[in-house]
């Protein structure tokens, strides 16, 4: 059973994922916040090993985003990249399901979306 503390920090974390997704692009928000959301939840009873793993990850892309956030806020309609690039290294240690949800999360993030027209 997972202490009091720990789901807090998840929480925590999770919380202010969410909040850093309001600074991307709305089409990139949208996506972002269904994959943390559909992540966390397919992890919520994950064991000990897979939840350290799980922070390690989600909190340094935490930490990579506010970064960027930052930059994005500094530069003030400049051009600005929001994403890392995925080494061989980190891709070797996925399992089969993890290859495949990212593939799919590449194929929905590189569709043309015509949910949101956005006209200035």
């Amino acid at each position: 059973m997972a202490t009091s503390a720990h789901v807090s920090k998840v929480r925590s974390l999770y919380k202010r994922i969410l909040v850093l997704h309001r600074f991307l692009p709305i089409d990139l928000k949208a996506l972002g916040d269904q994959y943390v959301k559909d992540e966390f939840r397919r992890h919520k009873n994950a064991a000990s090993e897979e939840v350290k793993s799980f922070m390690k990850e989600w909190e340094g892309y935490r930490d990579t985003l506010q970064t960027q956030v930052l930059d994005a806020a500094q530069k003030r309609g400049g051009s600005v990249q929001f994403g890392a690039a995925l080494t061989e290294e980190k891709l070797r240690h996925f399992q089969d399901e993890q290859v495949g949800q990212l593939y799919e999360l590449m194929l929905e993030a590189n569709r043309p979306n015509t949910q949101f027209h956005i006209q200035d």
